[in-house]
């Protein structure tokens, strides 16, 4: 089976595209590795698939699959991505997409000079949501990992996420720490773990450690996430600008029940073939 692709990344966090409404696939967890596999395959943090939307008020249906091959609820970064491409080839001419994800429907909209923002619903707290498993809902938790206490808040943004507070992102234990926290228990479906360090009311830098793909160089609604927390704790304004190992992204969020905004780089690398064995 060979299939059409296209590389791309948000702020360093970087995906395949495939285009699934010009050419038809199904897609197995091993291909899924396959196709991310960075030595053997193309390489990537995630792989986005671009498909019909199956309800008459949506324009796409957007599906997001880990390097390990396990499918995503969300990926804000990759969402930008998606509409960047839906645009840049042609199968819509649309500045406000309505597409369907996992986690459920967004907004996607392309601006006049080609900034793309996404708007990631509104964040979740409760426990069933997230999922974690806890005695009762709180701003911030504590578990026992690796023999120290962490303190962490916790949220959903169409999928898990785990924010603790460092004095330096550099010197943070974010792969041993990151893994630990992902495959703990109290997350029944894991989670993403990201260390946030205050630079001011409007600035953070952050690395986040994504369940099923390990330290990205950029996280979208892992940014949401840590901004979200910061702001419940009073700690941040309403709009910040965050700083990952791959570029800068910007969130907003007015709070209470209203929807978190995404806004940041976006970039085509190279178009492409693949040749994979069927499953």
């Amino acid at each position: 089976m060979k299939l059409r692709f296209t590389k791309m990344h948000g702020a360093g966090n970087d995906f395949v595209v495939i285009d699934l409404i010009r050419q038809s696939a199904t897609l197995s967890a091993s291909q899924i590795r396959r196709i991310a596999n960075r030595q053997r395959g193309i390489g990537c943090d995630q792989v986005l698939l671009v498909e019909a939307p199956d309800q008459p008020d949506a324009d796409f249906r957007y599906r997001i699959f880990n390097a390990d091959g396990s499918e995503a609820g969300q990926c804000g970064n990759g969402a930008r991505c998606f509409a960047r491409f839906v645009t840049d080839q042609r199968l819509t001419w649309k500045r406000e997409l309505r597409v369907l994800a996992p986690g459920g429907p967004m907004t996607l909209r392309i601006s006049d000079d080609g900034l793309i923002t996404a708007d990631l619903g509104a964040p979740r707290f409760s426990l069933a949501q997230i999922p974690l498993l806890a005695g009762n809902e709180q701003l911030e938790y504590q578990l026992k990992v690796n023999g120290c206490d962490i303190t962490f808040g916790a949220l959903s943004m169409g999928n898990p996420h785990a924010i603790t507070l460092v004095d330096d992102v550099r010197s943070a234990p974010v792969a041993e720490l990151g893994a630990a926290l992902e495959a703990n228990p109290a997350f029944p479906d894991r989670v993403n773990v990201g260390f946030m360090q205050l630079l001011d009311r409007q600035e953070v830098r952050l690395r986040v450690f994504e369940r099923g793909a390990g330290e990205t160089q950029a996280c979208g609604t892992g940014a949401c996430a840590a901004v979200v927390h910061g702001i419940r704790l009073g700690l941040l304004d309403n709009e910040v600008t965050v700083h990952l190992p791959g570029g800068k992204l910007k969130v907003s969020w007015l709070g209470g029940e209203s929807n978190v905004w995404l806004g940041g780089p976006t970039a085509t690398i190279f178009d492409g073939t693949i040749r994979l064995r069927h499953r």
